[in-house]
């Protein structure tokens, strides 16, 4: 699925040569891999993951310097993957629990645009203040910190997920 998303991404993926491609395909195996879990039993420990993820994406795509439009277009990729890759799964369900699941995802993939928004406008409002005391404007993309923020949420996820033994 990243694969596939990342080839709709296209030349956006490569928009900021400071930013790697890789570093956003491991962005967007986070977004997945998160989003997996807030379908299966840990949904609601992993509420907050999820939107702290689409966040830090939104903040990821204003570094990139895509518009507010492209980040939200992006993420409704996320949507149309699901859709297609979980079709056949959702359409062998009861319809009652196919369309139960399919608003649900869909309510999940609603509240990733509105926080990849909110991490992209928070991204832009910073670099703004920021470039107003020394005409700086946008700021310099940092690989090292991206992949920080990347780790420390697949840390968490990780975490939360896991299953004590004992």
């Amino acid at each position: 699925m990243v694969e596939q998303w990342a080839t709709w991404l296209g030349d956006r993926l490569t928009a900021t040569s400071a930013i790697p491609a890789e570093l956003v395909r491991r962005e967007l195996l986070l977004l997945i891999d998160v989003f997996a879990s807030m379908v299966g039993p840990m949904r609601r420990e992993t509420k907050v993951i999820w939107s702290r993820t689409a966040e830090q994406y939104g903040r990821h795509a204003a570094i990139r310097g895509l518009a507010a439009g492209e980040v939200v277009e992006e993420m409704q990729y996320l949507r149309e993957l699901l859709i297609r890759h979980l079709a056949p799964s959702i359409a062998a369900l009861r319809p009652r629990q196919g369309m139960a699941l399919l608003l649900r995802l869909n309510r999940l993939v609603d509240r990733g645009v509105a926080m990849a928004v909110v991490g992209y406008t928070d991204e832009l409002a910073a670099t703004l203040l920021a470039g107003s005391d020394d005409g700086a404007g946008r700021r310099t993309p940092d690989p090292a910190a991206l992949t920080q923020a990347l780790d420390s949420i697949r840390e968490e996820l990780q975490r939360t997920t896991s299953v004590p033994t004992g």
